[in-house]
């Protein structure tokens, strides 16, 4: 596994305090990140969708790293559920927001099931939207905090068989890249992390078989080290590669190509 070295586990909790919040904490790249920021010593506060998969998850990371872990099941596409993740941090010092919770869906649009389609503009965009309004907030006030915003490679261009999640994933990244300058003069810093193909339970949930693919730990150290530095980070060799190739590439081109790479990977969904 990646580590951060001794100096950058130091500027995390100097610049960011003692606790982070981390959604999508059970698996992939949020668990990932809360790995990694309880190994520089940060408490954390985590959530997602299993309250058992949560719990050992939080279990381990107190074991392991001797930091505080306070576990919120929830469900970020549930406004109650996002209600009770914020109380929860009402008497708690944090100063860092890790808003990782999402999936994909893949195939036509017009053969998805449209509540589905809809679900998860809630969860990628509305509880991305109502955390980091929420943090902004409590940072600006401060004078000091950090928000990182998983985007992705695919919200660079529109992604035939993919048309929905990638419009997502635009958002998002919009969305940090303008808070970024907005928050600035307040002490915060923002970042919008667009990695390529992970491996971890989000294919299978949107049906869709990806054959070159990263592992989160590869991809958890490169953010980490980007937050406070950059405004986009595309974190591991892979996504690099990947986004560098379609730079010079016209935006229609860059369609044209990932409707291939897209197609490829759900075949039995076209």
């Amino acid at each position: 596994m990646m580590t951060l070295r001794e100096g950058e586990k130091s500027r995390l909790r100097n610049r960011y305090g003692s606790w982070a919040v981390v959604t999508g904490a059970s698996s992939g790249i949020g668990q990932e990140l809360a790995e990694q920021l309880a190994d520089a010593g940060l408490n954390l506060l985590i959530s997602a969708r299993r309250a058992d998969r949560l719990e050992q998850v939080a279990q381990r990371l107190r074991a392991d790293y001797g930091v505080e872990v306070r576990s919120v099941p929830a469900d970020m596409a549930e406004l109650a559920d996002r209600q009770r993740l914020l109380e929860a941090t009402d008497q708690v010092d944090v100063g860092l927001l890790v808003a990782s919770a999402g999936y994909g869906t893949s195939g036509l649009l017009v053969t998805s099931d449209l509540d589905t389609e809809l679900n998860l503009i809630g969860v990628n965009c509305g509880a991305v939207l109502h955390l980091t309004h929420h943090f902004a907030r409590r940072f600006a006030q401060n004078r000091r905090g950090g928000i990182i915003l998983l985007s992705s490679m695919v919200g660079f261009q529109g992604v035939p068989y993919a048309a929905n999640y990638a419009a997502t994933k635009a958002y998002v990244q919009s969305l940090a890249e303008a808070l970024a300058r907005e928050l600035k003069p307040n002490g915060v810093d923002v970042l919008a992390a667009a990695p390529g193909p992970v491996t971890s339970g989000f294919g299978q949930r949107a049906g869709m078989t990806m054959n070159m693919a990263m592992k989160p730990s590869q991809v958890g150290v490169p953010i980490l080290r980007a937050l406070g530095r950059q405004t986009t980070v595309l974190p591991g060799f892979l996504t690099k590669m990947l986004v560098y190739s379609l730079r010079t590439v016209p935006r229609w081109g860059k369609i044209r190509i990932m409707e291939q790479v897209m197609g490829g990977m759900t075949a039995a969904h076209r």
